[in-house]
């Protein structure tokens, strides 16, 4: 579109004063912009600043994120969910390492083929640490084109995010390719608001966008209506013994696969049924009290959760992962797949990645039952 000619001038020059001080950005290496821009999807900026700290200063290379432990790599992780991208990222480090010597290449199409990276961050990480004439267009950047544009058409569809990235790359300034881009990212932050009314008269592109022009700013952008997500009932149990806490590992596929959890079983159970099922695990249980309701949204499924604390007598011995704890201390054989096992509460803070879906009910054991 012809406006978006006018845009990269006044952009910059609104970036270059109100741009916000990130840790990612006093270092725009092709190894930091690539964790901050997987850390940033579905999660906002403040809240991403001490993950990306943590996770920088204990993984400071792409090799060093190639030879993390999985244990590790997720515990750094809790919190931020969606595991499955730091996997896919520790893949794709590790396919850095094997080809390229654990450097990112500065070739796009090399960057798009690693796992975990599509369009957008392939084009963050050419623009800003290379300085490579690439869009790169997240949610921010297409309300802000919906809008300077008038446009109807439905921001979901990747062939209205292919239109606008062809778009931009018609205007990207050769020598501020990483700046622009972070312009239009920051102004959707910032000023091309979701949720709300835009802060229109503090926008540098006001006068050339069409949404603005004819007052319709809070009609765009366009997409599809999420589906409904399905509703599970789940009771979840803090098993607690002096100080250890029962955990449980779930299925290497599926919802929060591989990931360490709080033993939950579907339904919702009365005080009767849970003890039924703790003495079935061959646990002698000593107490028990209902804990209040909580719930946990995920893209397609909302967990409406029970939950009990149980205080059970001394169990079984720690579980085995792979010959050791995972700070190294010899320990007997695992249990089934299935099966419950316990760790000292310490270790559990520690060395044990439990899913955001939980956080209602890990404070528990704390207390003692």
């Amino acid at each position: 579109m012809e406006n978006l000619q006018e845009i990269p001038a006044p952009l910059l020059a609104w970036y270059d004063r109100h741009a916000r001080i990130l840790p990612w950005r006093e270092q725009p290496t092709p190894y930091r912009v690539w964790v901050s821009e997987i850390m940033l999807q579905q999660t906002r900026v403040e809240a991403v600043k001490p993950y990306f700290e943590r996770f920088i200063g204990e993984l400071p290379t792409i090799r060093d994120l190639a030879e993390a432990p999985e244990d590790r790599l997720l515990k750094l992780w809790e919190g931020l969910g969606y595991y499955n991208r730091v996997r896919n990222m520790q893949k794709a480090a590790r396919q850095l390492v094997s080809g390229y010597g654990g450097e990112m290449p500065q070739d796009f199409d090399a960057i798009l083929a690693l796992p975990g990276i599509g369009s957008y961050t392939a084009g963050a990480i050419a623009s800003i640490a290379f300085g490579m004439r690439r869009p790169a267009v997240d949610g921010n950047v297409l309300r802000v084109l919906s809008r300077l544009e008038k446009s109807y058409d439905d921001i979901l569809k990747q062939s209205v995010r292919r239109r606008f990235e062809e778009e931009l790359l018609q205007v990207i300034p050769e020598e501020r390719a990483g700046d622009f881009n972070q312009s239009l990212i920051e102004l959707g932050a910032i000023v091309c608001v979701p949720n709300g009314a835009p802060k229109c008269p503090e926008c540098p592109l006001k006068e050339v966008c069409r949404a603005h022009a004819d007052g319709v700013e809070l009609e765009l952008p366009k997409k599809t209506p999420p589906k409904k997500r399905k509703m599970e009932d789940r009771t979840v149990l803090v098993l607690v013994s002096d100080n250890k806490a029962g955990l449980h590992k779930r299925p290497e596929k599926g919802l929060l696969a591989g990931l360490y959890e709080l033993p939950n079983l579907p339904g919702r159970l009365n005080r009767e049924e849970v003890l039924e099922f703790v003495k079935k695990q061959g646990l002698s249980p000593l107490r028990i009290q209902k804990l209040p309701a909580a719930k946990h949204i995920f893209s397609h499924i909302e967990w409406h959760m029970t939950g009990y604390a149980v205080k059970v007598e001394e169990p079984p011995a720690f579980w085995e992962n792979g010959g050791t704890e995972p700070e190294g201390r010899e320990i007997q054989k695992a249990p089934a797949q299935e099966e419950i096992f316990f760790v000292e509460k310490e270790q559990m803070e520690k060395n044990y990645s439990i899913p955001a879906a939980f956080g209602a009910y890990t404070q528990y054991f704390k207390e003692r039952y």
